[in-house]
């Protein structure tokens, strides 16, 4: 017994557990000897509850139920856990372990094993390992990064170059692009250009020019670039801005090397291009109607594969985007007097920060353009933003309640009178509802129109230069305080219910917000901004990390909760019934509530101590 409990002290996720709750793990486990080539455990067969730690030996894993034939994915050592995907979900998602060669294993039954997830410590190991691509050597890995596209190393040129030049040096690597570095070295990250195939025809046969043409005046610049980012993310990046090539670059602005659409085939983030590009091409309200029932099965399809919840809600979010700007086309169709070119569409709230869940609100505004200078044909616009409302409500999209849709006249304005609003609400952040409007404003994503949206740009990109209000929006968005004490009372009960969104996700959503303004980041989802402001007067880089992984957490023990909703035939919803949530999940939400509540206490300390300059006076760490 007292070797076992040293064990599991030395390795995560028991390392944190007292004397007396690893005893009880012990006394509760079964040791378990395999043999060389020995079937440890199917977790395709059937769901489990159980957990398994690898004492001695060395096991196999096999993440995907057809793939046995090949190599595993990943093989464990002693200390290594496995069975806590099944333990999450409650579903036969694998994976399968065979003993590689003899291997003695601790066999812990679920309903033991909670308090092992109910620290940071265990926390962290389920997002590390939930969210950690499949190591698989094989032709198929999981690429869901996109600096795991990159297939070659980059063809770079060199900005003295003649097209000729790039030509020959594109020939001899046998590439159909060339970047080119541009700018004298002082900008960081530096700007790069890009030379194609494409781009010679046209710029260069097409247009008559000599060979000996500077090759930096028929680049295309400054070239799109992506980091170390989701591939999701930058599939995004080249569907959304009808891109053929997007440059990889590390975190110092190298180049890793370039992806092109073709490139994204094997990845996970790919999943949802079929049915977005379906949804572009409907023909009618019924076929989009139609193509709408299909986004709940694809979702599960990628919760059950193991994808990340910032990859669901991205992929999401594409196809949230391609029905809006289908269904205001397809009722401008019917308004032959209004014009598409008038309107910028805007993705506000969780779809704005690309966040969606089966249960989020489709919040949205639009800028008419000052060419719509009457109020007549303001009101007409916002009747057929009513009707695009009725459309989406239709197709299965949750059209806000609270009415932040165009359809009424607080969310269609024209530019103009965006920003003398917002300016408003900058310079006097209490009136009327200023700070909901600002916050909403502040997660704007145009999806149709305008991508540079000026009226976000100019009004919001210095809201440090407004230090007190910016302190104003601070201390609102700490208002909403993650519920630890009422939640440790619901799970002592195991009864009751938990607004997930509400008491949990808000919070973070909130801090996050107001931290990215704090660095002047324009990031828009909640993880993104975190990461570009650790360091920050606001979070230092720990709380930051935490904050980034329990959001990871929590968003998919919503997702999970509100499939299995839509599977009884209930509504998607916030509310979880605890009765309904494994004890594991349970102890996940306690433990990611005392998290956020812990770093909530301490940024209010320090709004209420630090003058409100100096959340913005220190500019930010490189």
């Amino acid at each position: 017994m007292d070797d076992l409990v040293g064990f599991l002290h030395r390795h995560p996720p028991f390392d944190t557990l007292t004397t007396a709750e690893l005893e009880r793990l012990a006394a509760a486990g079964r040791l378990v000897d395999a043999e060389p080539g020995q079937l440890v455990w199917d977790g395709f067969a059937a769901p489990a509850d159980v957990l398994w730690v690898v004492l001695d030996g060395e096991v196999e894993l096999w993440d995907d139920s057809g793939t046995l034939v090949e190599g595993p994915d990943e093989v464990l050592a002693p200390g290594g856990v496995f069975g806590f995907s099944a333990l999450l979900t409650r579903d036969a998602i694998g994976p399968r372990a065979i003993a590689q060669g003899p291997a003695r294993l601790l066999r812990l039954p679920g309903s033991v094993v909670a308090p092992v997830f109910s620290s940071s410590a265990g926390v962290r190991f389920l997002v590390r390992n939930l969210a950690a691509p499949s190591n698989r050597p094989g032709p198929v890995p999981a690429y869901s990064t996109v600096d795991q596209l990159v297939v070659s190393p980059p063809v770079i040129g060199d900005p003295g170059m003649t097209v000729a030049d790039a030509a020959r040096l594109m020939t001899a690597h046998g590439s159909r692009y060339a970047v080119i570095p541009l700018g004298d070295g002082s900008a960081a990250p530096a700007p790069y250009g890009l030379v194609t195939d494409a781009l010679l025809r046209e710029r260069v046969l097409a247009a008559g020019r000599p060979a000996d043409t500077p090759v930096v005046e028929v680049v295309t610049t400054p070239a799109t670039t992506v980091s170390e980012t989701l591939a999701a993310d930058a599939l995004i990046e080249l569907t959304e801005r009808g891109l053929d090539y997007l440059v990889v670059t590390d975190r110092a602005g190298g180049v890793r090397g370039v992806v092109v659409p073709d490139d994204f085939v094997v990845s996970p983030s790919a999943a949802g291009v079929p049915l977005r590009e379906q949804v572009t091409r409907a023909g009618s309200a019924a076929e989009l109607i139609s193509l709408g029932r299909r986004v709940p099965p694809l979702v599960r399809d990628m919760l059950h594969r193991g994808r990340t919840a910032a990859e669901i809600t991205a992929v999401r979010s594409t196809i949230t985007d391609a029905v809006q700007r289908r269904a205001l086309s397809l009722v401008l169709e019917r308004h032959p007097d209004l014009r598409e070119d008038e309107i910028t569409w805007l993705a506000l709230g969780s779809n704005g920060r690309r966040e969606p869940v089966l249960s989020s609100d489709v919040d949205s505004a639009a800028v008419l353009a000052d060419s719509v200078d009457t109020p007549a044909r303001v009101a007409a616009y916002r009747r057929a933003f009513a009707e695009v409302d009725g459309l989406l409500g239709r197709v299965g999209l949750h059209v806000d309640e609270h009415h932040a849709t165009p359809g009424a006249a607080s969310f269609a304005r024209t530019r103009e009178q965006w920003r003398r609003a917002a300016r408003r609400w900058l310079a006097d952040p209490l009136s009327g509802q200023a700070l909901i409007m600002t916050s909403l404003l502040l997660d704007a994503r145009p999806i149709l129109g305008d991508p540079g949206l000026p009226v976000v740009v100019e009004v919001f990109g210095d809201i440090r230069s407004h230090p007190r209000t910016f302190v104003l929006m601070l201390q609102e968005s700490l208002a909403r305080r993650a519920r630890l004490r009422t939640m440790r009372d619901v799970l002592v009960r195991r009864g009751g219910t938990f607004d997930i969104k509400t008491h949990a996700l808000a919070p973070v959503v909130d801090m996050a917000r107001c931290a990215a303004l704090s660095v002047r980041s324009a990031e828009l989802s909640t993880r993104a901004r975190l990461a570009a402001a650790a360091g920050s007067p606001i979070l230092d880089p720990d709380q930051a990390h935490t904050l980034i992984e329990v959001f990871e957490v929590l968003q998919r023990i919503r997702l999970s909760y509100q499939l299995a909703q839509l599977e009884r035939g209930d509504p998607a919803t916030d509310v979880l019934s605890m009765h309904r949530l494994s004890p594991l999940d349970r102890s996940l939400i306690a433990q990611a509530v005392r998290e956020v509540a812990a770093i909530q206490r301490r940024v209010a300390n320090l709004a209420q101590l630090l003058d409100p300059e100096e959340w913005v006076r220190s500019p930010h760490p490189a």
